[in-house]
């Protein structure tokens, strides 16, 4: 790599050269975290029908990771500004690779509660590599070149999101057997045991893969030579705490409010479609045949990134925003009141309209803090906690009225996202250069 030689009294190297190894592996993690989130989709209606779980327990599963990020965000964003974003970075590929190999004895043991710390922990290595590979990414190459790397690993976070469920069927879900709950009823003791400890065996194989790779990775990392000082030339690094000065900060607030929501709805939607297919008036899909469309929804959000990024060189970012939400208001609607494969499409449809929400909400809920931007940040990073909320939310619901009435519930997180793009058009924005870049953590 090379640098620039620094300017009469800096304190630092100006990077002229792109460290590509650093850069890949950076990238890797990117994919690495979209992928694991996603496999969430895939595990929610295999442990259900392990463990025969209510709607809301089976939701639990984004609880105990969604709400892992509100947990670490902020001792992550410290361990940032006290070791840096390399050191944050390898911490949080062990941690993960803790919680990913704590799947096989739950595995083994059968143990609903012991999945559910393995995704405490699992996704707390993974909110460490949220709140310091974005600003990792940005300073391994010149700044002026940061959007470009940022945008690259963005497009392989998305990438992601969409072959977990396509992994996950051809490993989590293949061969998996169904008994009938009459039959299970009249299981012994010993008996539902083994069925659950045989039906829960096929966890295991992918999340030791899981394990490999993240050591793998956390190795590599570690062996990546920096200067002695890691610079930001782009600050998307959240600072850890709210700190005084943004309580009257109302747009930032409301902001908040529809990261929580959009989060909460996205993750709702992606989490039971498998078991929405799954009903006789809607698909009537088996497990697996079921997972293939749900890469299809996070297909579309992966597109609908670029078609919302050209689109908003020429509309702005809330009235766009607003446009998106109404349609995935009115689509998820449709989904609701039909069936058959108008319902199905319908709902697929809805990630390419998510797209572009969560960098929208986030640029439009810090535009003009200024110094208290990265104060802000944190408090729209912790918002990500509807992700743990709405779907419980949503299980509770499905539990009484079906799986497809209760998507009334990310309707009408869809409205408020909708009211809040169309109001923001009132304020006077300044324009985000790294809008569309923030990471959508679903």
């Amino acid at each position: 790599m090379a640098f620039a030689a620094p300017t009469s009294g800096s304190n630092h190297f100006r990077r002229t050269q792109t460290d590509y190894r650093a850069m890949t592996i950076a990238t890797t993690l990117f994919f690495m975290w979209g992928f694991l989130t996603c496999m969430n989709d895939i595990l929610i209606p295999h442990l259900k029908s392990i463990f025969s779980l209510s709607i809301a327990e089976s939701a639990l599963i984004q609880t105990a990771f969604f709400g892992s990020y509100f947990l670490f965000a902020l001792p992550a964003g410290k361990l940032v500004e006290y070791r840096g974003y390399k050191y944050t970075m390898v911490t949080g590929l062990a941690v993960a690779a803790v919680g990913a190999v704590l799947f096989i004895p739950a595995a083994r043991l059968a143990s609903y509660p012991l999945f559910l710390g393995a995704l405490v922990i699992l996704a707390a290595g993974i909110t460490a590599l949220q709140v310091s590979a974005n600003p990792f990414v940005a300073s391994v190459g010149p700044e002026e070149t940061a959007s470009s790397r940022l945008n690259l690993s963005q497009a392989f976070n998305s990438f992601g999101t969409f072959i977990a469920p396509i992994i996950g069927r051809y490993t989590i879900l293949a061969g998996v057997g169904a008994a009938a709950a009459v039959t299970i009823a009249r299981f012994t003791p010993a008996e539902l045991a083994a069925y659950r400890a045989q039906q829960a065996s096929t966890i295991t194989t992918p999340y030791l893969v899981i394990t490999g790779i993240l050591i793998l990775l956390a190795v590599l990392l570690y062996t990546v030579r920096l200067d002695s000082k890691e610079h930001l030339t782009v600050d998307l690094r959240p600072i850890a705490g709210f700190g005084p000065g943004i309580w009257n900060q109302t747009w930032l607030w409301l902001g908040a409010l529809g990261i929580f929501l959009y989060v909460g709805a996205e993750v709702s939607i992606g989490s039971f479609l498998i078991n929405y297919f799954g009903l006789s008036n809607i698909g009537g899909l088996s497990e697996a045949s079921a997972a293939k469309y749900v890469s299809y929804y996070w297909l579309g959000a992966m597109i609908g990134r670029f078609i919302g990024s050209a689109i908003l060189q020429k509309v702005r970012t809330g009235t766009l925003l607003g446009i998106f939400a109404m349609v995935a208001f009115v689509l998820v609607l449709s989904s609701v009141f039909s069936s058959g494969h108008v319902a199905m499409y319908t709902i697929l449809s809805v990630g390419l309209f998510n797209s572009i929400m969560f960098p929208s909400i986030f640029t439009l809920g810090l535009a003009g803090l200024g110094e208290l931007t990265s104060k802000g940040s944190s408090l729209m990073v912790q918002a990500i906690v509807g992700g743990a909320i709405i779907p419980y939310v949503y299980g509770h619901f499905a539990d009484h009225v079906g799986y497809q009435k209760a998507f009334l519930i990310p309707a009408a997180c869809y409205v408020y996202i909708a009211i809040y793009g169309f109001a923001t058009t009132r304020r006077q924005i300044h324009t985000d250069p790294l809008a569309g870049l923030r990471i959508d953590p679903a």
